[in-house]
């Protein structure tokens, strides 16, 4: 016969706390080296970018290794089953937040400052907003309009300070441009594709999506990877480029997946400004970046916009 055990009214109480505790310290604590190892990929894969290899080669060497490793995980998580048509739209999924994105942002980051783009990667709540209100017809409050007057203005800044330098240790207005379009893209993505992504674990998404990637992008760079001087490339430049594909790629996304599951929208978007601060400090102590006063205050408006729409976005979450 079943017996109902009783829990003890101040024990069971403080464990089950304890417990919620263990595993909000846990999310934190993956958002903060989701943060980190973003922040660190914009440097560490300008330099792998300045010897030996190109943004060609190294967004090649990420969809793909991203798809080994998520493909591995998936042997020791939970099978789900995917239906053929949903495989055919994760392919769409795939074009939006992994070739669009990644080609754009890696060989915009080959042209401009690590400090630049990864500024411009926090902008893409801003344009999730604006597709969001677009194609979802989702409206636009005050305080969302002032956020995407604030971002928007700040990117400007960066590109017009890109446009008129000469050292591309500044910036570079195309590489800007490019880093901007990745960030519509993954925008667009999941405007377009959130009930998919709603369906599926993390690594039932991403072990088909960056197959995807690799299908499509890999049949249009596979030359121009074999023709790199691999006995020529330093050591230093292969490290870098794993960096790139474990820490930058297949774990960051993880640690941000667990970290959102977790923790409301508005404690989530406070660890997205670690990218940047990582991103630009160490840019500017190895010597690749160079920040100026007009630039930090572009960074202060885009991230000033980036938190009035995103705190919006959370409010109307609540009420809902």
């Amino acid at each position: 016969m079943y017996r109902r055990t009783s829990v003890h009214p101040v024990f069971g109480k403080s464990f089950i706390h304890s417990m919620q505790n263990k595993g909000q310290l846990q999310a934190h604590l993956c958002l903060i080296c989701s943060g980190i190892f973003w922040g660190l990929m914009a440097p560490v894969g300008k330099d792998a970018m300045l010897h030996g290899i190109d943004g060609i080669d190294l967004v090649s060497f990420r969809v793909l290794g991203g798809a080994v490793l998520f493909w591995l995980t998936s042997f020791f998580t939970p099978r789900q089953h995917v239906p053929v048509r949903d495989i055919f739209l994760m392919a769409g999924a795939g074009l939006f937040a992994l070739v669009l994105n990644q080609c754009s942002y890696t060989i915009g980051l080959s042209l401009t400052s690590p400090s630049n783009s990864s500024i411009m990667t926090t902008s893409m709540p801003i344009f999730a907003m604006i597709l969001s209100f677009l194609i979802l017809k989702e409206p636009i409050t005050w305080k969302k309009a002032i956020g995407v007057m604030l971002g928007c203005s700040g990117a400007i800044i960066i590109i017009l300070t890109s446009a008129s330098a000469s050292n591309v240790k500044v910036g570079n207005i195309w590489g800007d441009l490019l880093c901007i379009t990745a960030q519509m893209s993954f925008a667009l993505y999941l405007s377009l594709f959130k009930p998919l992504v709603a369906r599926y674990s993390l690594f039932t998404l991403n072990k088909w999506m960056f197959t995807w990637a690799s299908v499509f992008i890999w049949p249009f760079t596979f030359t121009h990877v074999a023709d790199i001087d691999f006995a020529h490339v330093p050591a230093l430049t292969w490290w870098e480029t794993a960096y790139v594909v474990f820490f930058g790629t297949y774990l960051a996304y993880i640690c941000m997946m667990i970290g959102q599951k977790s923790l409301r929208p508005t404690v989530v978007s406070v660890y997205n400004y670690i990218q940047p601060i990582v991103a630009v400090t160490v840019s500017i102590l190895a010597g690749l970046a160079i920040l100026k006063p007009s630039q930090a205050v572009a960074a202060i408006l885009v991230f000033t916009g980036v938190w009035l729409v995103v705190k919006s976005r959370a409010k109307e979450h609540v009420k809902n």
